[in-house]
């Protein structure tokens, strides 16, 4: 998901700004109630099993309830990565936020800056932020139509920054 703005009237000299992140469709709520639901399962099917006397198939309905809720919390760690993007007349400056990871910042001089996706955007479609040789990757996590809204909007802030300077 993203969020920001491309006004190019900013009191602080940002003329675009976006946040990105990754999105995800269920909420700790849910999470907690699919985990009892999973749980309540597992249980009474063990319990079945355990009368029929198959005790040891007890063990393994739990450690599947067990797995279910590692590769949540996975799944949650790995959604706490954002980027956000910010331009002024100077520079473009990416930020990498990714959980337990130091933070990563990448700037690029905003008039040879050159923004490339497929349009349409399939879902192998990278977005590349390229100066001078440098590369850069950004919002992975994203998807298709969301990784090509963001560029639009950048070379849309970038193409304004432009005929400003033109002036």
């Amino acid at each position: 998901m993203t969020h920001g703005t491309a006004d190019a009237a900013f009191a602080d000299g940002i003329l675009f700004n976006a946040e990105l992140f990754p999105h995800r469709s269920l909420s700790r709520l849910g999470f907690w109630l699919l985990m009892a639901t999973i749980g309540a399962a597992s249980f009474a099917i063990g319990l079945g099993f355990f009368l029929a006397g198959a005790w040891p198939v007890v063990g393994f309905l739990g450690l599947d309830v067990l797995l279910v809720y590692w590769a949540f919390r996975v799944n949650y760690r790995a959604a706490r990565v954002r980027e956000v993007l910010e331009l002024t007349a100077d520079a473009l400056i990416v930020r990498r936020f990714a959980a337990g990871c130091t933070p990563r910042t990448w700037s690029f001089q905003p008039y040879w800056l050159k923004v490339s996706i497929a349009d349409p955007a399939r879902h192998d479609s990278r977005l590349i932020l390229s100066s001078h040789g440098n590369h850069l990757a950004i919002g992975a996590f994203l998807s298709p139509p969301e990784r090509l809204e963001v560029a639009r909007a950048l070379k849309t802030a970038l193409a304004r920054l432009d005929n400003v300077h033109h002036r």
